[in-house]
């Protein structure tokens, strides 16, 4: 049994002081590591480690200033750094590293993105040439219900996926829209889309190696816009339907009830992510960092399967 096999099963940490507990059959793992200001490198090797065996990790407690929350996403990987908004306070945030995700207003300037709507399913950032490899949520205030997000493991999306659908996308990729975000809103500077063929946006493969774990996974950013190459329009939206409708099923996913002082970690390049909506009279305030990722592709060599796709769910 390696030991990244061994560390799902058993969800035990690899250093002192570190201890990993699995919170799903899916994916998701709670890791108790005390303050992550203090991690030692044997510590944040652990830390490092359950985050690679569980796709998204949760870490409760933490009081993080920003610079703090800087520090800790350096230790990830290199930070990107978000483009700016171009309303609101948060075009003149003082941290670029960080965005806040919120739906407060502030002299009647919101202070962050994405709302209260409901965000859709979907992988950060892969409208980009290189998406992102991790992000990390760092939770201040949250509403007293709804705002939950859910992670879905694609990992075991792919290894369950019907050998004849798995057949039909086999060396193909996906058009990914950079129209609108998450939350279903035009991006400034572009027009709607009324042919997802000339949709704005990178192609990438439908079926992507992790340069990590050399473990394949389904890659699908987000389902509005989306468009398979060479494909009829009603061709692709017939296979994407069938893809979404497979992927995004119960059994693989974790969805976790936010508290102040959590920081949750995630893993791009083979997790996707929902968010639900909550009632905008209640303020939610959330920092995120994210890591430069690299051009997905899938090597010839990969490994069979992850752990976390052997699992029963």
């Amino acid at each position: 049994m390696g030991r990244a096999e061994s560390a799902v099963l058993r969800g035990k940490g690899d250093a002192e002081g570190v201890t990993v507990r699995p919170l799903a059959p899916a994916l998701g793992a709670e890791v108790s590591c005390g303050d992550l200001r203090q991690l030692d490198e044997a510590a944040f090797a652990a830390v490092y480690r359950a985050l690679l065996d569980h796709l998204v990790i949760r870490i409760r407690g933490q009081v993080l200033s920003d610079p703090e929350l800087i520090a800790f996403g350096k230790r990830l990987g290199e930070l990107d750094f978000a483009p700016l908004a171009k309303t609101g306070k948060e075009k003149a945030r003082p941290h670029p590293e960080i965005v806040v995700v919120s739906n407060v207003t502030e002299n009647g300037e919101a202070i962050g993105v994405l709302r209260d709507a409901e965000v859709v399913w979907h992988s950060d950032n892969s409208y980009r040439e290189r998406p992102l490899s991790y992000s990390a949520l760092y939770s201040l205030e949250v509403p007293p219900r709804g705002g939950n997000t859910g992670f879905a493991n694609m990992y075991l999306a792919l290894e369950t996926l019907d050998p004849a659908l798995r057949k039909r996308i086999e060396g193909r990729t996906l058009k990914h829209d950079m129209t609108y975000n998450s939350a279903g809103d035009l991006r400034e500077g572009f027009r709607p889309v009324s042919d997802v063929r000339e949709a704005p946006g990178p192609s990438h493969p439908i079926i992507r190696t992790h340069p990590e774990t050399g473990c394949n996974a389904l890659y699908l950013g987000r389902r509005p816009n989306a468009y398979i190459n060479g494909l009829s329009v009603a061709e692709s939206e017939e296979l994407l339907d069938a893809l979404w409708s497979h992927a995004t099923q119960d059994r693989f996913t974790w969805h976790h009830e936010w508290q102040a002082g959590d920081l949750l970690i995630w893993d791009n390049r083979c997790v996707m992510h929902h968010r639900d909506p909550f009632d905008g009279g209640y303020r939610r305030v959330m920092h995120r960092i994210q890591c430069a990722g690299d051009v997905p592709a899938l090597q010839v060599q990969a490994k069979a399967s992850h752990p976390r796709a052997g699992l029963p769910v």
